[in-house]
């Protein structure tokens, strides 16, 4: 591969998920609940760290030429990534909103804040008892 080309791309790829990954930690202070925050925090681990993963991996590959091991290790690197990002997301936020955690006014919609219909919110610290009382 060109050097030039190499270092361009390395460049561009590094530079962008660095960007990515420093944006979504500046607006993580503008942000004012922890679902936002965890919301805010996806670019960075969805596209930044993936973006930096490519960047390496065509170091690698203009210094080394290629090497399926490295192929293998990048491909599998970004989809963890991006794997890890989406489901570490959603049990985050799931667990901020059942935890009690203040959600901004101005978060909306807010559907996880309400049981979907045709669901009976029952508490299931209740004793057995009272819940066949009640029902």
């Amino acid at each position: 591969m060109n050097d030039v080309l190499a270092t361009t791309l390395v460049g561009i790829f590094g530079i962008t998920g660095s960007l990515l990954v420093l944006g979504s930690a500046l607006a993580m202070f503008k942000v004012r609940d922890a679902l936002s925050r965890i919301n805010v925090f996806s670019p960075a681990t969805g596209l930044g760290m993936p973006l930096i993963v490519v960047a390496a991996y065509v170091w690698t590959l203009d210094d080394s030429g290629f090497d399926w091991s490295s192929l293998f290790v990048a491909v599998l690197a970004v989809l963890c990534l991006i794997i890890v990002s989406s489901v570490a997301s959603n049990t985050l936020s799931r667990s901020s909103v059942l935890s009690g955690q203040p959600i901004h006014r101005k978060t909306s919609p807010n559907r996880l804040a309400t049981p979907p219909a045709g669901v009976i919110d029952e508490d299931p610290d209740a004793d057995p008892a009272q819940r066949v009382a009640e029902g």
